[in-house]
């Protein structure tokens, strides 16, 4: 592979791609470069306080960001064939780092749950990496739904199963609903028989109820969300501040930098509730733009997966847009109050080395899909070019 393709600006491949595969490839680096901004103002405060440095986390999410662009750049440069036949590899490597984290000693417990395994300074969220890989496995096994035999397709029903339940017991409820709707999403699409999906529909809900049910600080997340105030210092206290910063910003927004609410007052306000900072200095208009962009890119990567030729490819670009847009927008109705307080970060916005390159690689996978769609509808010409060439002669 040629060296200057590792470097997204210099790779003069992009002018051959088509048009699809073009607007994402640059739409993502707006939205990591709106994303490096916001969490420069959002990160200022606290990191100031915490490390004594208002630029530590956004100097260490800079390096997080080259890395991921690294894996950005091969994976948009290789084939999807050759990801896909190495995909559940990854899967088994993260299950086992996900079964690890639960594990006195090696995982690493913070606010109440162990998701994290400390690779010395580093430390590995295998819940955030395992989520494209995700994608490309389920999309590999539904595409090939009907050609299987059912000892092979329970084993890996039951490697997501696996999945989701390691997860679920960090504790990450909100991370574990979003990796079972996208598979499940994808099922739906691969067009999967409705009773297969009515009863892991119904399963996954009984699993939400019965996780609500055991878990005490759930079941007080779900009463703050209905009535916040009823508890304004306690369990209502994120939210009251996270919507006290959205109706501060008003039409246009207090303007960048000048969020009061990320002084300390707003919790986690550098990955759970970043958009409420956004939202805070750019307003009303600003947070309306960011929704078209999400908007585009959720309209892109459809297009992409109408275009694919094959199911696999299909079925990973419609997983990706579900994972990069879906869970942008579960944040944003968090933090305005529309649904109850969860984890999830703001793909290419909330701090994390962990969250910034698995949005990187789910977004190259939709890239790749794009291009390969692209060049499909060449190939054939070619050959039937070839064919008249030779008989010519």
């Amino acid at each position: 592979m040629n060296l200057r393709r590792l470097i997204p600006f210099f790779d003069d491949s992009v002018s051959t791609w088509s048009a699809e595969a073009r607007l994402l490839h640059w739409l993502t680096f707006v939205w990591l470069c709106v994303g490096l901004i916001v969490l420069f103002s959002a990160s200022y405060a606290v990191s100031d306080g915490r490390q004594l440095d208002g630029l530590y986390y956004f100097k260490r999410q800079l390096i997080w960001a080259s890395v991921g662009l690294v894996f950005f750049q091969i994976i948009v440069n290789l084939p999807l064939r050759r990801i896909l036949r190495f995909s559940h590899w990854f899967i088994f490597i993260l299950l086992g780092l996900i079964v690890a984290t639960l594990i006195p000693g090696l995982g690493k417990r913070t606010m109440g749950a162990s998701r994290w395994i400390p690779l010395g300074p580093i430390p590995i969220q295998p819940s955030e990496l395992i989520k494209p890989f995700l994608v490309l496995q389920s999309a590999r096994l539904f595409s090939r739904w009907d050609k299987l035999n059912w000892r092979l397709i329970f084993a890996w029903l039951a490697v997501f199963c696996l999945i989701i339940l390691g997860i679920l017991a960090q504790p990450n409820l909100s991370t574990t609903a979003l990796c079972g709707m996208t598979i499940w999403l994808i099922a739906f699409a691969a067009g999967l028989p409705y009773k297969y999906l009515g009863g892991t529909a119904l399963g996954g809900v009984a699993l939400a109820i019965l996780s609500v049910s055991v878990k005490e600080y759930q079941r007080r997340r779900i009463m703050s969300f209905m009535n916040p105030w009823a508890d304004p210092r306690g369990d209502g206290y994120q939210l009251i501040q996270s919507l006290l910063a959205v109706g501060s910003g008003g039409t246009l927004g207090s303007g960048f930098g000048f969020s009061q609410q990320k002084l300390l007052y707003l919790p986690i306000q550098d990955t759970d509730f970043i958009f409420s900072v956004f939202a805070e200095e750019f307003g009303f208009v600003g947070s309306m733009i960011l929704l078209v962009m999400f908007a585009c890119y959720g309209t892109l990567g459809l297009r992409v997966a109408l275009k694919g030729t094959q199911p696999a490819h299909r079925l990973v670009a419609i997983g990706i847009t579900i994972l990069m847009v879906g869970q942008s927008l579960i944040h944003i109705a968090v933090a305005t109050g529309a649904l109850p307080t969860t984890g999830l970060p703001l793909p290419l916005f909330s701090y994390g080395g962990n969250s910034i390159i698995s949005s990187l690689v789910s977004a190259a996978l939709l890239i790749r899909v794009a291009r390969e769609s692209s060049e499909a509808e060449v190939l054939p010409l070619h050959r039937k070019t070839d064919k008249k060439v030779g008989t010519k002669s």
